[in-house]
Formats: structure tokens, sequence, C-alpha cells
């Protein structure tokens, strides 16, 4: 069994593997890591020889920790990651290049539909129909988007947000409210088999698939880190926020969604958004502005420029096609985004 993981910020670990008699054999662990003493990989390997194959990632990284030689030193490496690795291993995940991806950047959508694309799209995906895919958003119009347990009257103030001409959905994951202006937001979408972030957990499949956006920032020169559980954070401040759903039709898949401020109006957004206020108070904050540091300001790049230079990294990362989404799924999304995502009954089902 072979199984790998890269923790954001640090490097692969690679583990191949047996199982006899319910216990792992011949574990070999590897990797572009860097340890001190050479014989700390060996310490690693018997570490985990013999251990009970349901054993989790961090009863595992208890064993290893347990038999390094004193003052060993890891760099890119640790004893959990190790552990993710191998019970990546275990459960026969796959990797991101494993698969065929297919890139979907359509003219601008209405927020409903974009609602029911991720629903229809990760259904998809979970059926075998269609191959892992990024989306990239563009927005149709200005909206709130608030999670599919939050309390509406909680989170948006209606009569701001109608002063605005501001739409309020719902989306399928959990997480927060999002504030959407369409030339100063970017987001996109994951659609992924469950296979691929088998072996993790729910925090650590957060991190894994937003790894690859952490070294598209580093080529534009902002040093970004995935703050759990759902953050993309800088030195300067918070730049993204992630939410995911998890399909279980057919094979299982998972959607994953990330918005970025490219901009932002600070003062609109806190009138609309109610909880905005609290965040902000709770945290000692008095701006947004202080909270949110957009990208347009840490780049200096123009949107478009943004969101080129995301998906050429994806594209050289993993591969990456051209793609769109087909009249069938295009029919089910429009339906879905008429009868569920713009019904009072929905956005408002946690009023």
């Amino acid at each position: 069994m072979h199984g790998e993981y890269k923790a954001p910020g640090g490097k692969l670990v690679v583990v191949d593997l047996d199982v006899e008699d319910g216990v792992l054999r011949d574990v070999r662990v590897a990797g572009d890591f860097f340890l001190e003493p050479d014989e700390a990989i060996l310490a690693v390997d018997r570490a985990l020889e013999g251990a009970p194959a349901d054993t989790d990632a961090s009863g595992l990284a208890a064993r290893i920790d347990a038999a390094l030689p004193p003052g060993t030193q890891m760099f890119g490496l640790t004893s959990e990651g190790v552990g993710i690795a191998v019970r990546r291993a275990l459960a026969h995940a796959t990797d991101w290049t494993d698969y065929a991806w297919q890139l979907i950047h359509e003219p601008p959508q209405s927020p409903a539909l974009h609602m029911a694309l991720d629903e229809v799209l990760t259904a998809e995906v979970a059926a075998g129909r269609r191959p892992p895919t990024l989306r990239v958003w563009e927005w149709g119009a200005p909206a709130v988007v608030i999670g599919s347990f939050q309390s509406l009257r909680n989170e948006v103030d209606p009569e701001a947000a109608a002063r605005h001409g501001i739409q309020v959905v719902r989306r399928i994951s959990g997480g927060g409210a999002m504030f959407i202006e369409p030339g100063n937001t970017i987001t996109y979408s994951l659609s992924v088999p469950d296979r691929l972030v088998q072996g993790l957990t729910f925090a650590d499949s957060y991190a894994y698939l937003d790894d690859w956006v952490l070294g598209a920032l580093g080529d534009m020169g902002v040093t970004a880190w995935y703050q759990p559980l759902n953050d993309i954070a800088t030195e300067a401040g918070k730049i993204a926020g992630a939410a995911q759903k998890r399909m279980v039709t057919g094979d299982g898949a998972v959607l994953h969604h990330v918005t970025m401020a490219y901009d932002i109006d600070a003062d609109k957004m806190t009138e609309v958004l109610r909880i905005g206020r609290e965040k902000l108070s709770d945290k000692g904050t008095k701006s947004a502005k202080k909270r949110v540091d957009p990208l347009r300001r840490q780049t200096g790049l123009p949107r478009e420029a943004v969101i080129e230079r995301m998906i050429a990294s994806f594209r050289q990362r993993y591969g990456l096609t051209e793609g769109r989404v087909s009249e069938e799924e295009r029919a089910a999304a429009k339906e879905l985004a008429e009868s569920k995502f713009s019904s009072p009954e929905w956005t408002a089902r946690v009023p």
C-alpha cells in the first residue's frame, strides 16, 4: 500500500507498507523532508512496524515520538504528518495527479445558480459522470451568501441589503456569511472524489485542499497560510474563507469552495452583515479593513491577473483541461436554482 501527504508549508511524506494479521509490516517512510540524525528515519520505520492497522494518526504519531533518538530535528516533517500518510495508504487514498482535472470558468451567473451548480457538479463527480473539477466563479450580482446552518435574521440586515440591491442566498455548506461584490470577489469551487481526502480528518482536508492556492499566492508575492478551521490568512489579515460539503451518493465526493477578498467595501459590508459587527467587536477590531486585507493591495495586480495566475499554478501542479457545464448539468442547475436556492423556504430554513 502506498500513501502520500504534504502538509501546508511542509514537505512530501511517502509511506509504503503492508498489512499482515491486522498490523503494519514492511513500513518504509520516505520524502523530500529533512531529518537529523540520519538514524532517526530507521526509528520512524521501527516505531510503525507492528502497529495495529486501525491506529489513528495521533496514535501513530505518539509511537513515533516515543521512538525518536534524543535531539531529533525534523524540518518539513511532523510525526502527525507521517501518521496521516499511513492512514491514507491504508484507505487507498488517491493523489491530485491521479486525475484528469477539468476547469470551468464561464461568464457571470446569478447567485442562486452558483449555489445550484456547486450541488449539481459535485453530485456528478460523486456519480462518476464528471471528472474532478476546478470551477472559477464570475458573479452576476452582489450577494450575501449565508452558511447552511446560519440564522437568516441574525446574519443579515434585510433593509440594508435591499437598499444596496444585494441578494441573499443560502449555500449547502456550513460556515459563515460571505459578502460578495462581483468586481471585489474571487470565488472558486473544487468538486473532488471522496478518495482524494481519504485518511484525512475533516480539519486536515481543509488544509490539504487549500495547499495549492497557498502556493499560487506565494508566486504572487503573498505569504499566506492555512488558519484552522477554514481561513486563509496573511500577516496583514485574513484574505479568504473556505467551506465544505460531503456528498454521500455514488462513490462520494467533496465540495470545497473558497471566497477571497480582492477588494472590499468595508462600510457597506458592516451595514449589511449583522454578525460582522459582533465579530469585529469580539476581536477588538474597529474596522473590517483591519480584519480582512484584500488581494488587490497585497498583489498590486488586476483581479483578472490574479485569477489567471491561480489557474496557471493549478495547471502546472496537477494538469488542467478546459471544460464546460454540460447542457444536462445546466438544465438541472437552473431547475434547482429556481425550486430550491431562490425559494424563501430554503433561504429562511433557519429563520
